[in-house]
């Protein structure tokens, strides 16, 4: 399997498949499309383009199948993969991790939007100015400890259903975001943010997003430059 990704410092999106994929120890072939621009002529454009109609990453290839969107990558892996229980077991939990799942596939927009992730930059600074400004911004961290903190207290965490599954990976780009931008939270979700960063999977993302060393400054909205 191939799996297209973004620049590693900057692409949520491919985070989630990337560490879900290299967590549950499943091979894969990373193939990385840098960001340039996102006109419909540039490269990054046409090279995804040619794999999807999307022409956004993630996207994976397996043989003649063309998978994109996170969601449907991360069912395809678990239909895929079911000895790996990518997904809880329990069939309410299962459910629930889905609905946790697309909640923030939709979700969470504008903590996205203000806090752009971006693993290389510490910007504490920026994210009280964040959080004192924009009330909404807020709103979706308290949506955070509320769901993250129920799901931990009913499961014992160390990940929000135990063991490590889909949804684990779908919030890795927010513990990091989190991180990046030291937005405040309880002690109990703080120690669910550390658990994450410490996986192997979301590790090794990291230790590539710092190799990099790709200032783009279109996803610098806080620094236009080092």
């Amino acid at each position: 399997m191939k799996l297209y990704i973004g620049n590693k410092n900057y692409s949520s999106w491919s985070m989630r498949p990337w560490v879900l994929l290299t967590q549950a120890g499943i091979a894969f072939e990373e193939v990385r499309v840098r960001f340039d621009a996102f006109t419909p002529d540039s490269q990054f454009k046409t090279r995804l383009r040619s794999l999807s109609p999307a022409g956004k990453v993630p996207v994976l290839v397996d043989g003649e199948l063309v998978v994109w969107d996170t969601l449907a990558i991360a069912e395809y892996l678990a239909e895929r993969f079911p000895d790996h229980a990518l997904w809880p077991r329990d069939m309410a939990a299962r459910a629930r991790a889905r609905s946790l799942s697309a909640e923030m596939h939709s979700g969470f927009t504008r903590l996205r939007s203000f806090c752009p992730m971006n693993i290389e930059a510490n910007l504490p600074e920026a994210g009280a100015l964040i959080w004192r400004d924009q009330p909404a911004v807020r709103a979706d961290v308290e949506r955070l400890v509320v769901m993250w903190r129920q799901c931990l207290d009913e499961h014992g965490g160390p990940m929000l259903f135990g063991d490590f599954s889909v949804v684990d990976a779908f919030f890795a780009p927010v513990c990091t975001r989190l991180r990046t931008y030291a937005l405040p939270l309880p002690a109990d979700v703080a120690r669910y943010v550390q658990a994450v960063s410490e996986l192997p999977g979301v590790k090794a993302w990291v230790a590539g997003a710092l190799a990099e060393k790709d200032f783009l400054e279109s996803q610098e909205p806080y620094r236009l430059s080092r």
